[in-house]
């Protein structure tokens, strides 16, 4: 079974890289236990509920049951992800992590999967994202586990490379932004060169063949001295050529070209989509097409459920979409009536219900009463019949004494 080491710059546990994890679980050596290393986000409150994702997407999405860890010893599998890069690194490299993780990679056995944070610390040098980004830090290195050395590679990993979250500030390169990231490239040990892994994008490395390919959505630039060559997604490469890159200053010696890599969507596209499929619905007016665009929304939301990265905050956002288009699916089905959209809004119903969704399902309920249709649970599912007329309450009579 061929040694893997795979660098992830985000979406971990999304839909984006099921395919990199399945590929990077079938080289696992069979019956080798697969382990979650925890220790980048141990010390958040919420450790626990990011823990159970994670579990349940490797589980539910790549076939792969895996055991929470805070060590490597004797794992045929290993995944770390989100948190803070030197939160890791202080109880890696005070433990015997550090050291197991740079002998899996010497030895060119097991596979590795290192992610967003935790792919921050593989070089030879780790960008402190927290300190500088979040509490004000003045840009500095901090020591990496070098992991890559051993592949002749004197680099930094930079995950996020292309993140776009700061809107009206310059949040690429793991939320440096230009300014801050040429600054400390000055800073770094001579010939050494920054490996930026894009959102949704893996780097995947065959330790035994010395191959390297570009995975997902984005791609893997090799960036040195304000030279810089990029690698598409889907282009292969050997280490001996992605060597060359980093020693000639970044600058490619021939083009590379890329097999080709379908593109998948992120979540703020697919509700993109999806609002803009409802819209044109609407406008039509098209009652069953404006359900089918909230029942492929709630299909989205269900398969990004379990991204594990804590500043996503996307799938609420897309939640609250998902309320506000149930809402305006009410005011078609008042005019439509109730045949129309009875058997679609009933899957979706069931669907939620099953989810523990009850306060949308109720939505979904208010919405099918608005257009004439009342659905009462009952131990056999479902029961529908046409909605009586609202009637105001009757009034007591008076005691007459």
């Amino acid at each position: 079974m061929p040694g893997l080491l795979v660098l992830m710059g985000s979406g971990e546990t999304s839909p984006t890289m099921v395919e990199v994890h399945r590929a990077a679980a079938r080289a696992r050596p069979p019956g080798a236990r697969a382990v979650l290393l925890d220790t980048p986000y141990a010390f958040q409150e919420n450790a626990a509920d990011i823990s159970a994702r994670a579990r349940r997407y490797f589980r539910h999405s790549v076939g792969l049951d895996v055991e929470l860890s805070s060590g490597v010893a004797g794992a045929g599998w290993v995944f770390s992800g989100p948190g803070s890069p030197t939160y890791a690194l202080r109880r890696w490299l005070g433990s015997g992590v550090a050291g197991d993780l740079r002998a899996r990679v010497r030895s060119r056995q097991g596979v590795t999967v290192l992610a967003s944070a935790a792919a921050c610390t593989a070089g030879l040098a780790t960008v402190p994202v927290y300190e500088i980004y979040k509490a004000g830090a003045d840009p500095h290195w901090r020591e990496g586990l070098g992991l890559l050395e051993p592949l002749g590679l004197r680099a930094v990993i930079v995950p996020h490379y292309d993140n776009a979250e700061g809107g009206t500030h310059d949040t690429r390169y793991c939320y440096l932004g230009e300014r801050r990231l040429s600054r400390m490239e000055r800073e770094l040990p001579p010939g050494a060169v920054v490996l930026g892994l894009d959102e949704h994008t893996a780097l995947v490395v065959d330790l035994e063949a010395e191959t390297a390919e570009v995975a997902g959505r984005g791609g893997l630039t090799v960036r040195r001295g304000g030279a810089q060559a990029v690698l598409p997604a889907g282009a292969r490469v050997t280490l001996a050529e992605l060597r060359g890159l980093a020693e000639d200053g970044a600058r490619p010696r021939a083009p590379v070209t890329p097999a080709a890599a379908p593109r998948q969507a992120t979540l703020e596209e697919a509700v993109r989509s999806c609002g803009r499929r409802f819209d044109a619905a609407a406008a039509r007016p098209d009652p069953v097409a404006a359900a089918r665009a909230v029942l492929d929304l709630e299909a989205e939301i269900a398969r990004w459920a379990a991204d594990t990265e804590e500043d996503a905050g996307g799938v609420e956002q897309a939640r609250e979409l998902m309320r506000l288009l149930i809402g305006r699916l009410g005011e078609l089905a008042a005019t439509a009536g109730p045949r129309r959209l009875a058997v679609p809004l009933l899957a979706l119903r069931a669907e939620l219900r099953a989810q523990g969704r009850y306060d949308v399902a109720d939505a979904l309920r208010a919405v099918l009463l608005q257009a004439g249709l009342k659905v009462e649970d009952t131990r056999q599912g479902p029961h529908r019949c046409p909605a009586s007329p609202s009637r105001k309450p009757e009034t007591p009579p008076e005691d007459s004494g």
